[in-house]
């Protein structure tokens, strides 16, 4: 496959790639190379359990490629964006908790900010 064709089938399932979506890519490798580096740090680093985080990575993907067809079959763009920040909440916390799994100083207003979006998530999931 060309990189035209992937290109191609990259705009057909996300739409024209916003600064949303590029920060959505940025923080699921973030996430990805510090549970990486969590679970090596704590002597426990698995290709098994690797292999599972970039299947819940994929499925995300999937789930942002739904939520744009859906905006493009109701003429919006508030079905992808609302997917996205989701995601951005939950991978940002992850980040932040694989660094707390290894010691990293963590800033109070960081601290602060997971808090509400932990709160915030967990009244969504209810």
């Amino acid at each position: 496959m060309t990189v035209v064709s992937l290109g191609a089938v990259a705009s057909f399932l996300f739409g024209t790639p916003g600064m949303l979506f590029k920060t959505l890519i940025l923080f699921v490798i973030l996430d990805y190379l510090t549970g990486m580096a969590a679970s090596a740090y704590e002597g426990r680093l698995n290709s098994k359990e690797g292999f599972r985080g970039i299947l819940k990575k994929m499925i995300i993907f999937a789930i942002v490629a739904a939520a744009h067809s859906l905006d493009q079959l109701l003429g919006g763009n508030y079905i992808h964006s609302a997917t996205i920040f989701f995601y951005l909440s939950n991978e940002l916390l992850s980040i932040i908790e694989n660094a707390g799994r290894m010691n990293v100083p963590i800033p109070e207003f960081i601290k602060n900010a997971v808090s509400l979006l932990r709160q915030k998530n967990d009244n969504q999931n209810k």
